[in-house]
């Protein structure tokens, strides 16, 4: 190579790190505090988890982190907080991420895209869903609650988290499959819906284990049946979907962490190791396996897929059944 050759290329070289090093250098740095958006009221798993990992987060950046519940339209309204934010991972989204992949085929409305708006970075925990019943409901397994809901057609209200939300479009998919009928009820939240039962104001809930666990453990609900490939540590005796012959024992809530959409892929991967780190701490593990849930880490680009792939399959479900957001 001659030397005017060799000065090019090294010129170009030096403007590319130039051009390159100062973006990626100041995104990994935390320069104000973090909001964690829940978009769900406080008390249910999204917030449970997010002041579980919020402090440590906080640790491990040295800026404070700050939980901050956004409930409204399943989840969209604090979602789209997020999308809308700048993008430079200041500004994080903690939810169950299942009602993101049904957003798109519900909400013809939807104020900002999935796939492009927002920046997956690890997921965080798979916790099965819990089947249970108030004390008035005169079931006190699967097979009576489905022999009482097909003698009584729409007499059955059933508690859900939000309008189009996954444990609403579970309750759907389910109640279709077992040819029974039944109200769906929203609430703001998985918390406000599993109170709803246990006031007795709703009468059947399908939702997660670590915020409905609780009041069955308590006795408040009566519980039936989890999903998840095994019985729940901590409720041994409810059997799973698949033992009771029940449809959808893949159902659960998945609950994730994303960002921005155009968030620099340094501060992504930045923050995908901080959380990685969290969750594989002992206490928080324990925490989460406390609530009947396992931890599920994994890459940006592994949550990018598996949430185009969920997006694909619960579209599938909404269009069959007719489902519509409201």
């Amino acid at each position: 190579m001659s030397t005017p050759s060799l000065a090019r290329v090294i010129a170009a070289a030096i403007l590319a790190v130039c051009a390159l090093a100062p973006g990626q250098a100041g995104a990994q740095n935390f320069e104000r505090p973090v909001r964690l958006v829940v978009p769900f009221a406080p008390g249910g798993t999204s917030d449970i988890l997010a002041r579980l990992i919020g402090p440590k987060l906080s640790a491990a950046i040295g800026q404070p982190v700050v939980v901050e519940n956004k409930p409204g339209a399943a989840g969209n309204l604090g979602a789209d907080t997020v999308a809308k934010a700048q993008p430079d991972g200041h500004t994080l989204l903690l939810m169950d991420v299942g009602s993101l992949a049904t957003a798109p085929s519900l909400f013809s409305d939807l104020t900002f895209d999935v796939q492009k708006d927002l920046a997956p970075i690890s997921m965080v925990m798979f916790g099965p869903y819990v089947l249970a019943v108030h004390e008035s409901v005169p079931a006190r397994s699967p097979k009576e609650l489905i022999e009482y809901a097909k003698a009584n057609p729409n007499k059955l209200t059933i508690a859900n988290s939000g309008v189009g939300g996954a444990t609403h479009i579970t309750a759907v998919a389910m109640a279709k499959q077992l040819g029974i009928q039944w109200k769906n009820v929203p609430y703001k939240g998985g918390a406000a819906a599993s109170r709803a039962v246990v006031s007795g104001e709703s009468g059947v809930i399908i939702n997660g284990a670590t915020a409905t666990l609780p009041f069955v453990v308590n006795k408040q609900l009566t519980g039936l049946a989890v999903t998840g490939e095994q019985r729940i540590a901590s409720a041994p005796d409810l059997p799973t979907f698949k033992e009771a012959g029940l449809p959808g024992g893949d159902a659960g809530t998945w609950q994730g962490i994303l960002t921005t959409g155009g968030t620099p892929p340094a501060m992504v991967a930045r923050l995908n190791a901080e959380i990685r780190k969290i969750l594989e701490m002992p206490e928080i593990a324990q925490k989460i396996a406390e609530q009947g849930g396992v931890v599920r880490a994994q890459s940006p680009e592994e949550f990018r897929n598996w949430l185009k792939d969920a997006t694909e399959r619960w579209g599938t479900i909404i269009r069959e059944a007719g489902i519509k957001g409201s």
